[in-house]
């Protein structure tokens, strides 16, 4: 179990790097500014907003079917693609915004942060899946 978990744990890395690193390269996020919010800059903060709501529900629902007589091993598989499938919604919506307007980079900033919150643990793991580990 314990490489399940550290396995995931590169994973996510891996995914916070990249995108950190791309934000660092491509979006210039030393020299960022706080946008004015008109016009058509006020649709981009929706972006974030719904890649973090569509993550949860995708997570939760791929959580949900997780049956509860499977094996530890057989849950923990389903969790890493529930997992990956949250952090690339939220991976995608943050380069969505450095590509589309790079000048409103910190809504991107905080996908980044809230892809670091969700990073995966234990105990995390431990609550969602109802088991132990």
């Amino acid at each position: 179990m314990e490489n399940e978990i550290k396995t995931l744990k590169i994973i996510h890395f891996a995914l916070l790097a990249g995108l950190t690193l791309g934000y660092f390269i491509i979006g210039d996020i030393l020299n960022i500014t706080v946008p004015t919010l008109e016009g058509e800059n006020l649709y981009y903060i929706f972006i974030p907003a719904i890649a973090v709501l569509a993550s949860n529900f995708v997570f939760k629902n791929l959580l949900s079917k997780i049956d509860k007589i499977q094996s530890k091993e057989e849950k923990m598989m389903q969790y890493q693609t529930a997992s990956i499938v949250r952090w690339a919604i939220l991976e995608g919506s943050a380069f969505l915004i450095l590509f589309l307007k790079p000048e409103l980079a910190i809504f991107g900033l905080l996908l980044i942060l809230y892809l670091f919150l969700v990073k995966p643990t234990k105990e995390k793991i431990e609550n969602e899946l109802d088991i132990k580990l």
